[in-house]
Order: structure tokens, then C-alpha cells, then sequence
């Protein structure tokens, strides 16, 4: 769980549009869900959400509040290592088609596109109805595409030592 609640619900509301995040049909609220936060020093960089299941372990939420700056490449490679701590044989996200930025981001850290949900937005509106029509770039919000990366046994260093786990669902100390 999240350490730091308030801050992360705060956070969803301003750049999810609430305290839940509705993905492929599920209902996500951030004191069920693991994650990390990226620090320097006191002030909070990042921050990216999960949770482990027979799937898997999927990656629910990433924002970056310094972009370009490597920050979602170290909160990824952190759940990535967690993941494989838990043995997981994959590591996957849902996006929607709009999100070139995210399809791109993915993509270029090995990230393979696994399922096309047609349609599947306009079933999350039944459950979130303040999702737009109109995505970013002018894209119609429709389609959830799923991205997934395989783990092989390979072990990489913690390349970012300076990410701090959080107790449950999050970590936001």
C-alpha cells in the first residue's frame, strides 16, 4: 500500500480525473496497489503504480512531474525488478489509442503490443462517464491497447538505488 495516500489520490485527481482509474473493466483505487516514488530529497518527482496477479504483475499508473528526465524509465525498471523478485513471467500496462507518448515510451523499453480492446473505453465511461470523447492529438478515446514485456530469468542491477518501495500499495514516503 501506498504510504502516503492523500498525496497520491491528489495526484490521480489531477492528472486521471479522480481517485480511480478504470482499466479493461477494473476498478482501481491507490490504497490497493503497490508502487514507488521517485524523490530528490524531499520533493516528489514520479511516481508509478501496480499490482501482482496470476497475469502478472500490471502497471496501473506512471507520471513523470519532470519529463524527459529519465524518471519513467527508473520507476519502470524498479516494478520490472519487482516483478521478477515475484517470479512474474510478464509485466504489462493498458493504454488507450490516443496515448502515442505512452505507445512510444513502451515501445522503445521493450514493451510489445499484446491485445487491442476495441471498443473498450466506451465500457469504462459506464464506470468513469468523465472520459472524454476526444484524446489527445484530436484521437476519438475508443480502444485500450495492452503492452507487455516477457521476463526471462536474466537479473538486471537495480539501476536506480535512489527510488524508495513503499509499505502496500504505494510508496510515497
Amino acid at each position: 500500500m501506498l504510504d502516503d495516500l492523500p498525496h497520491v489520490r491528489q495526484l490521480w485527481r489531477e492528472r486521471w480525473g479522480g481517485e480511480f482509474l478504470v482499466a479493461h473493466g477494473v476498478l482501481y483505487h491507490p490504497d490497493a496497489l503497490e508502487g514507488f516514488v521517485a524523490l530528490d530529497g524531499e520533493k516528489r518527482l514520479g511516481l508509478i503504480t501496480y499490482s501482482f496477479s496470476d497475469c502478472g504483475c500490471e502497471i496501473v499508473s506512471i507520471d513523470s512531474l519532470c519529463e524527459n528526465m529519465g524518471i519513467g524509465t527508473a520507476l519502470v525498471d524498479k516494478v520490472i525488478k519487482a516483478a521478477r523478485q515475484k517470479k512474474c513471467k510478464r509485466v504489462f500496462l493498458t493504454t488507450t489509442n490516443d496515448n502515442l507518448r505512452a505507445l512510444g515510451f513502451y515501445q522503445k523499453r521493450g514493451f510489445e503490443l499484446a491485445l487491442l480492446r476495441r471498443n473498450a473505453v466506451n465500457e469504462s465511461r459506464k464506470i468513469k462517464p468523465n472520459l472524454p470523447l476526444i484524446g489527445r492529438h484530436g484521437i476519438p478515446l475508443r480502444d485500450e491497447i495492452e503492452l507487455e514485456l516477457l521476463l526471462n530469468t536474466i537479473h538486471a542491477a537495480d539501476p536506480h538505488p535512489s527510488l524508495r518501495k513503499g509499505e502496500g500499495a504505494g510508496n510515497v514516503p
